[in-house]
């Protein structure tokens, strides 16, 4: 008998339950179409996973599609204040950055710190991907590792506790102290690395369009999750950018695009507002609202600490200046950095920031922002403390360390500033599927990062 293969985060039977609840926190009236999604047999959006192992019971599939199409058509009261368009959010901006007027620079040691602190603080995040704060928490304690300063280990973990917070089960192997052999393959490396593929074929004025063909010749479909992964099914069905943002897809304000905005910082040292520009082209392959104003957050942030004259909390005010201020976005991003301020104890911070966003998914762009923008407030630029901050505040641990040690590296200004425990075990080796780059090393990628840069800054 031959196995059935349902492929997640795509199916209309598992993204009905995920829209509901962002209409319910867009504040769409979606009541109706809720109680008979359930009259017809169907499920909430489930917390830990993509979808169900079985196969939807019969005409549920078609009722999902029908009600998906319902609940697009219902108005948000926020549009106004959460415009996608990118004239209607530098509209939105009262204080959107001034254009770059002299040519700048980023150093290419600068550059190899940030590729080697994204890393880190990927990997770091890896094995406790998807747990709750309480367990992310609980084993860190049982082997002394409290509050957070380095790897992970399962040794000395009593067998009860390994078996009630069990560690992500595809990065166990490859994200613990004992078992770190270089940078195993992770979505939040693999974007960065499309970045530089688009930007070596297209330059800086490449499309959205541009960014979609890329995927469809260079990113295998099952190295793409939640809004990614719809927004490729969107392609593959002949749906155009930026309508495969929006079509049937729940996840368009989740923490995806914040992830690939990294390259679009890096390369636009001191000018926050063209890197913004660069990563709105990006984001809206596959998201709206929120979840774009996250990539255009990150790329700011990222380009005003490569022009070397700010601080984390320079970079910070950076990066809200992209964004609307009436947001969701640029509120989560204010409620981390005035709940950092002044407090002693993070945990505290932490606690106070998932009873503000415990209601979101744990992948959603709002309570990631918050929980970011705490640890990087928080830390103060430290390297090792942004890290641990924002990975030892759960949600999505691996994306919040990785772009935390982005920035932190950034700020640090050279490899050899960071700690050896975080860059010795990494051994300069970064395994992934996208082609021409497995087993790169990151002098390597820092060194082709800055050529692109230069160039750019070169040219008339």
């Amino acid at each position: 008998m031959t196995k059935s293969v349902r492929a997640t985060w795509v199916q209309p039977e598992d993204l009905v339950g995920h829209e509901l609840r962002q209409a319910a926190q867009d504040g769409r009236d979606a009541r109706d179409i809720e109680r008979r999604w359930y009259e017809a047999g169907g499920s909430p959006a489930p917390e830990r996973a993509g979808a169900s192992e079985h196969p939807a019971p019969p005409g549920l599939r078609a009722v999902a599609g029908r009600l998906l199409d319902e609940l697009a058509l219902l108005e948000s009261p926020l549009a106004d204040d959460e415009p996608t368009a990118l004239d209607a959010i530098r509209a939105a901006c009262p204080r959107w950055p001034l254009p770059r007027t002299a040519p700048s620079g980023v150093d290419c040691e600068r550059l190899h710190a940030a590729w080697l602190g994204r890393a880190a603080g990927c990997l770091l995040g890896k094995p406790v991907e998807k747990l709750p704060l309480e367990g992310i928490r609980a084993l860190a304690r049982a082997t002394g590792n409290w509050p957070l300063n380095t790897w992970f280990t399962a040794k000395g973990l009593s067998p009860g506790l390994a078996a009630t917070y069990p560690w992500n089960r595809r990065s166990a192997a490859t994200s613990l102290a004992e078992n770190i052999d270089g940078m195993p393959e992770d979505d939040d490396l693999n974007h960065p690395l499309l970045t530089l593929l688009l930007l070596r074929r297209h330059g800086r004025s490449f499309t959205t369009a541009d960014l979609a063909r890329l995927w469809l010749d260079e990113l295998p479909a099952g190295r793409t999750f939640t809004a990614e992964r719809v927004a490729y099914r969107n392609l593959l069905d002949g749906i155009e950018p930026p309508d495969t943002a929006s079509y049937r897809n729940p996840f368009r304000e989740w923490i995806g695009a914040q992830i690939r905005a990294d390259v679009h910082g890096w390369t636009h040292p001191g000018d926050p507002a063209a890197a913004a520009e660069q990563a709105h082209r990006d984001a809206v392959l596959t998201h709206t609202g929120n979840g774009v104003y996250g990539a255009m957050f990150t790329a700011a942030a990222l380009a005003e600490a490569a022009g070397g004259e700010a601080d984390v909390h320079g970079c910070l005010a950076a990066g809200l200046r992209v964004v609307p201020p009436r947001s969701r976005f640029a509120r989560a991003v204010r409620d981390g950095v005035a709940a950092a301020h002044g407090a002693a104890d993070f945990d505290t911070v932490v606690d106070h920031l998932h009873d503000l966003y415990g209601h979101c998914h744990w992948v959603h762009v709002l309570p990631n922002a918050a929980l970011l923008a705490a640890a990087l407030t928080h830390a103060d630029g430290d390297f090792s403390g942004s890290i641990c901050r924002a990975v030892s505040g759960g949600w999505d641990t691996d994306s919040n360390g990785a772009t935390a040690g982005s920035l932190a590296g950034l700020l640090a200004g050279r490899p050899e500033a960071l700690p050896d425990r975080w860059t010795t075990p990494l051994k300069n080796r970064l395994a992934t599927s996208v082609p021409g780059f497995d087993s790169v090393g990151f002098d390597t990628l820092a060194d082709l990062t800055h050529r692109l840069t230069h160039q750019e800054v070169l040219r008339p």
